[in-house]
């Protein structure tokens, strides 16, 4: 069950993050550069509508002081149509923000998320090594909407709110200077919690997101492993895992919610108790004729909506600050770097037939297992053409060849050529054009046979398609299938047997045709009889490229050009099947064991 133990993505020393805050979305401000016009509408907007809210206030300083005390009912007439004409004015600006404003928040957030994903699909394998998908998924999907909550429509609300707190704190200003002091005297009283509990909150905030993030790791783990799970009855065992994880998210989230209920309740306590305070007092200056009814009525009127946007952009720094943490994960996703020395200015290859491969004195160490080399010293020159068959116990360092010559890593000593060009002098792109691989588990994607065989030519036509699958002996099957080749394979296959699977990772191989084939154990789920008709069809793949075979199940390298045998990161032998069954070596002991040769020459 180690597999559910690793839960700080990242953090694999067990650090907490450091604390996210809300300027932490300067991050975005890069993806808002482009829509500056519609920013600078939605501004306007903003501004006619919060405008619109602080006039009414005057309106009703007017109408109680000029309308009701002399009972002029004119005067009353022309407030009414003057309310209409703000009304239909805040109704117009409020409308062209929530549109603009959400418009910006999806462009935006369509922005980062192709960005994160072109990012995420050129970082090497170092990093998918050490990161789970599952965390990769949540940043891309759960992230990304919270920010597009917050550029759609918080950082609205939040800019709404200061500038009705900046213009009513004006107009009180304007209106009562005594009282609007006494104001000024509450207002650390109100900052003060919201800075101290606001750490809390935006702590809590990350943390809610880690867990949340831990909850979808362990779903996608699970899902793609749902076979094993059912196959070995640990359905029971999941639930309580998984139990136990969704517990944890929600413990996080609750003490993030009443950490952020206090802040709120505190914050309005304070601001409408002190609304209470300043009623009384400013109840006195009416008696006394220091100020008159509407402008009471009017200091009253801006005192709320000061205390209102007080209120509400305390409520939306708990939003911005979870945001705040949303942002520095997917910033972190976008600034990570590939361990790999991409060249500035690459070689340019040119047009292969075939191509040969040389390993120079090669060392090279796992990072998980910096003290074992899985090659060391090692020296291997496969000739323009050739076909090498890698043999050798398990952990010898034959897949760590593949892994080094698609450049998923690069060699602690020692160089890697194909042809005369270092691989380090080479584009990713050149050189993975001019090689094909058979994995031993096929990948199939969730698509039909045309899209899963044409993946590595997607520009290959259907006739194309179908002579590699023809070829593999894949059109059997495929034909058979209930719309051909138009049928959906299901996810990572699951339509197909073992061995389907394989001839359609064979077919996508012959489809690329490129000068060097890589085979890893390309026919180990083939039943015999398959095993025979894909045999054919490779050994026609490999007559027209320079092949390296890695193989556990030694009949399927009997007409390698050369045996290459590997045992802890090393060549101890060389030479073809029989010469090196006369040698008695490693090969000889690997063959008995397969062929249960005694002493019969096979």
């Amino acid at each position: 069950m180690a597999r559910h133990n690793n839960l700080n993505v990242g953090n694999h020393e067990g650090k907490e993050r450091p604390r996210a805050s809300v300027g932490a979305l300067r991050g975005i401000f890069p993806y808002l550069k482009p829509y500056s016009v519609a920013i600078a509408g939605a501004l306007i907007a903003l501004t006619i509508a919060a405008s619109a809210v602080l006039v009414m206030g005057v309106g009703l300083r007017s109408l109680i002081d000029h309308g009701f005390s002399s009972g002029n009912e004119e005067l009353l007439d022309h407030a009414l149509v003057g309310l209409f004409i703000i009304i239909v004015s805040l109704t117009a600006a409020t409308y062209a923000r929530f549109f603009l404003v959400s418009w910006i928040g999806e462009r935006v957030v369509a922005d980062i998320r192709k960005d994160v994903f072109n990012h995420v699909l050129h970082l090497d394998t170092q990093f998918f090594e050490t990161t789970r998908v599952g965390e990769i998924l949540s940043r891309l999907t759960t992230d990304t909407t919270l920010l597009q909550s917050v550029v759609g429509s918080q950082i609205s609300i939040a800019l709404r709110n200061l500038l009705l707190f900046f213009g009513g704190t004006a107009m009180l200003f304007i209106t009562s200077p005594r009282l609007t002091g006494f104001v000024f005297l509450v207002v650390p009283l109100v900052l003060i919690p919201i800075i101290l509990f606001g750490r809390r909150v935006r702590y809590l905030s990350r943390r809610s997101q880690d867990r949340v993030a831990d909850v979808g790791a362990f779903i996608e783990e699970t899902l793609n492993a749902i076979r094993i799970v059912q196959a070995f009855g640990h359905e029971k065992f999941d639930r309580i895992l998984f139990r136990s994880r969704v517990n944890d998210a929600l413990v996080t989230a609750v003490k993030r919610i009443r950490a952020r209920a206090f802040l709120t309740a505190t914050v309005m306590l304070l601001v409408f108790g002190s609304i209470g305070v300043i009623l009384w007092l400013g109840g006195h200056d009416v008696i006394s004729g220091r100020i008159s009814a509407g402008e009471l009525s009017a200091f009253v009127f801006y005192a709320i909506v000061v205390a209102g946007s007080l209120g509400a952009i305390s409520e939306v720094i708990g939003d911005l600050q979870r945001a705040g943490g949303a942002s520095e994960r997917l910033i972190e996703l976008l600034t990570t770097t590939p361990q790999l020395t991409l060249p500035a200015n690459p070689k340019e290859l040119p047009n292969f037939k075939v191509a040969g491969v040389k390993f120079n004195d090669v060392t090279f160490h796992y990072p998980s297992r910096p003290d074992i080399p899985s090659l060391s010293n090692f020296n291997l020159e496969v000739k323009p053409g050739e076909t090498v068959a890698l043999v050798g116990p398990s952990g010898s360092g034959k897949s760590t060849v593949f892994q080094l010559l698609l450049r998923f890593y690069d060699p602690s000593e020692g160089s890697i050529l194909l042809e005369n060009f270092d691989l380090k002098e080479i584009s990713l792109q050149d050189l993975r054009s001019n090689m094909s691989i058979v994995p031993q588990d096929a990948v199939i994607f969730a698509a039909n046979a045309w899209e899963n065989i044409g993946y590595g030519r997607p520009e290959a036509s259907t006739e194309e398609i179908r002579f590699a699958a023809d070829a593999a002996s894949a059109s059997e099957f495929l034909d058979r299938l209930p719309e051909g080749f138009n049928s959906f394979l299901g996810e990572k296959g699951v339509r197909l047997s073992g061995g389907q699977r394989q001839r359609i990772a064979i077919a996508r191989a012959i489809l690329r045709n490129t000068p060097l084939l890589l085979l890893d154990e390309a026919t180990s789920a083939l039943d015999s009889e398959s095993e025979l008709s894909v045999q054919l069809a490779l050994e026609k793949a490999m007559s027209k490229s320079t092949t390296l075979v890695i193989a556990h199940r030694l009949a399927t390298v009997l007409k390698a050009d050369r045996i290459i045998v590997m045992d802890k990161g090393k060549i101890v032998e060389s030479g073809t099947h029989k010469s090196l069954l006369s040698k008695g070596g490693l090969y000889a002991r690997l063959a008995a064991l397969q062929f249960h040769l005694q002493g019969n020459d096979t």
